[in-house]
């Protein structure tokens, strides 16, 4: 079993270590006999979409986001075949924002995004730093996570998170967050996500299968540590007065 991932802009695109969520979605595959080959591209290269597994690209700055729309925008018709095909696709923090049909910035500059969904998002000048724990549509365990932005995504249709019990949402406190269609996954949270929830990484591995036709086992390896950390975090979290 061989696995090609894909981690767009890492240069523009890597606030808050999250490299990481690749780091251990490759742990992960390994403990189950993949042998994965992780490239990346960078906004002068061409993304090599057509061979690829799994697509990822995380959270940048402000102007860093548009300079990553700015190189994926000639290549998102690649992009949309590789979801076609059966490529499966995170895109974390505000890379988000870029799936969506525009982002219009702090100055009233709207930017035309990858359209491979419906919303559309707006920058503020209010930004939102903080914890949330959020609750998911595809598996039962709460999220923990952190997130940092200064806009709002609305016409959210799919959202990844139908609530939060802590935090900011796409559009308001303790609202919907994220967003998902089929094999597409979006969230604005960072920390790296995947690091802080096993189950969120295991829902994307049991996908990443499923693509591939290959059989999953029912139970899949835990990355040590990982599960006993996600407890602590959604304790603290919990706790009185946070």
């Amino acid at each position: 079993m061989e696995l090609n991932i894909l981690h767009l802009c890492p240069s523009l695109m890597g606030l808050y270590g999250e490299y990481a969520n690749l780091t251990l979605l490759k742990e992960k595959l390994e403990l189950l006999g993949v042998a994965v080959n992780r490239k990346t591209a960078g906004p002068e290269e061409t993304p090599g979409f057509e061979s690829a597994d799994f697509i990822y690209m995380g959270a940048g700055t402000e102007r860093s986001q548009k300079a990553a729309l700015a190189a994926l925008l000639p290549h998102r018709e690649a992009l949309k075949g590789a979801l076609d095909r059966g490529a499966v696709v995170l895109f974390t923090g505000n890379a988000m924002e870029l799936l969506g049909a525009a982002v219009t910035d702090a100055a009233g500059k709207t930017w035309e995004g990858l359209g491979l969904a419906g919303f559309t998002t707006t920058e503020t000048d209010k930004r939102v730093p903080g914890d949330v724990i959020a609750m998911p549509s595809l598996w039962e365990a709460p999220v923990v996570g952190f997130m940092n932005k200064c806009s709002v995504t609305a016409g959210v249709e799919s959202p990844l998170f139908p609530s939060l019990t802590l935090g900011f949402g796409n559009e308001r406190e303790l609202g919907a967050e994220g967003y998902v269609d089929g094999n597409l996954f979006a969230t604005h949270l960072t920390g790296p996500v995947l690091v802080k929830n096993p189950d969120f990484l295991d829902v994307l591995v049991r996908r990443v299968f499923q693509c591939k036709g290959w059989t999953c086992p029912d139970q899949l390896p835990d990355i040590p540590y990982q599960r006993e950390a996600y407890a602590v975090t959604l304790r603290e979290l919990r706790a009185p007065g946070k």
